[in-house]
């Protein structure tokens, strides 16, 4: 079912946010590995959909500050989410390397004590400020 509750519309992020007013709307992108589902990891579902919000939520506290942040967590019911599906740690490290390389916002999740990546978020952002760095990975399934 949908929200049936009304919304405010988004405000204008006062200061130094890339989102105009009426640009693209604004997603978090997560990235899960897939493989720490599959044998011969096999974590359950649970625990690997733990590692995706416990990187969404270290994403969206660490750039907090951030007007497109605040303008996104305002949405409500509205927020998009994409989780993506890194194949394997490999490549979720890669993708962070990417992702500091172009100084996109992001927070990669450690899993403690194991010290492994598990996931992988950004701070909200206009879709097409990111996707190009996001389109090798498919929708998680």
């Amino acid at each position: 079912g949908s929200l049936a509750r009304s919304l405010p519309a988004a405000r204008a992020a006062p200061y130094g946010s890339m989102a105009a007013p009426g640009a693209a709307a604004l997603v978090q992108y997560v990235v899960l590995r897939g493989d720490l589902a599959r044998p011969p990891l096999s974590w359950p579902l649970g625990a690997v959909v733990a590692q995706g919000c416990h990187a969404a939520l270290a994403a969206v506290h660490e750039y907090r500050e951030h007007p497109d942040t605040a303008a996104y967590l305002e949405q409500g019911g509205a927020m998009r989410t994409v989780v993506l599906e890194a194949p394997d740690e490999n490549s979720l490290l890669d993708l962070a390397k990417i992702l500091r390389e172009n100084n996109v916002d992001h927070w990669l999740w450690m899993e403690n004590p194991e010290g492994i990546s598990t996931s992988l978020a950004l701070r909200p952002y206009p879709k097409n400020l990111v996707q190009q760095h996001l389109g090798h990975f498919k929708l998680l399934k």
